[in-house]
């Protein structure tokens, strides 16, 4: 269970810094590259940085479409030579205008950033709270939208805060994802839980198989603890095949944390004619590891 604990505590830690890495320092100008993207032609790698300091600057940087880049010269970008190009990246939350030069598939200059005082009153009459510059400008990079507040206040979760926000768009969080988890039955009381939840990619097709071998109506913590493990409905019903019938969720877990697999029942099994019990498969994979 530890081990469960600590890899979706590591895996949250790795999502959720998505969120303060698109966070812009309080400087008024923010720089900014473009270039190719590897592998994606039909995209356009844009990076951001912002800091009054060397060592204290956060990045934002990703594959935009051309379109997404409101105003660009895309012909005067690939074209040879330098020269001067704008664009304008808008979004609910807010906007970058950026200047510069470029040319033969690279440009470089500076963007300023504008809140969008629309969606900043939204957050305030929903009793989000009035976002810093700061936060702004991340609700903004991770494209905080309008319609994942009316999901969440829709479904009746408690009122998230900013950072709430912000890692639930860090995840991709859509209104159909959380309408979807309340039709399979779930709708996790807090949302700390539903950013658990999409971190982990539980999904309700994913429910689904588990509801089709008899293990519907789950607590989330259990879902957390299957997903964490990569417990599936093929390993579960693996082990029905071979007799153990219907295994509670405690047991899979400490099954599938052990890594113990038909398999190796089956060799305990040719020795012992009999199916040992769960506790004593975990111990006999133990010894069997310290060998």
């Amino acid at each position: 269970m530890n081990r469960c604990l600590a890899f979706l505590a590591a895996l949250l830690v790795a999502f959720l810094s998505v969120s303060s890495a698109c966070t812009a320092q309080s400087a008024e100008w923010i720089h900014f590259t473009l270039e190719p993207r590897i592998n994606q032609p039909d995209r356009i790698q844009v990076s951001f940085r912002s800091g009054e300091r060397a060592y204290e600057e956060n990045n934002w940087s990703s594959g935009f479409r051309p379109s997404d880049l409101v105003g660009l010269d895309l012909a005067g970008l690939r074209g040879a030579g330098s020269r001067p190009l704008r664009f304008s990246v808008i979004r609910e939350a807010g906007r970058v205008d950026c200047s510069g030069h470029g040319g033969e598939g690279y440009a470089a200059g500076y963007c300023s950033f504008t809140a969008d005082p629309a969606f900043t009153q939204l957050l305030e009459s929903r009793g989000i709270g009035r976002p810093t510059r700061e936060q702004a400008f991340g609700l903004m990079a991770l494209n905080a939208r309008r319609e994942l507040i009316d999901a969440v206040s829709a479904a009746r979760y408690p009122t998230p805060s900013i950072e709430n926000l912000m890692a639930l768009s860090a995840l991709n969080v859509t209104g159909d994802y959380i309408a979807g988890m309340a039709r399979a039955g779930y709708r996790p009381a807090t949302i700390q839980s539903l950013i658990e939840f999409k971190a982990l990619n539980i999904t309700p097709e994913w429910i689904a198989g588990f509801v089709h071998i008899g293990y519907g109506n789950l607590p989330a913590d259990q879902l957390v603890q299957l997903k964490a493990l990569n417990i599936t409905p093929d390993y579960i019903a693996s082990f029905d095949r071979i007799g153990y019938r219907h295994l509670p969720v405690d047991q899979l877990v400490q099954l599938k944390a052990m890594n113990i697999t038909p398999e190796f029942v089956q060799r305990i099994e040719a020795v012992d004619s009999s199916l040992p019990p769960v506790d004593k498969l975990v111990q006999l994979k133990a010894f069997d590891k310290r060998r």
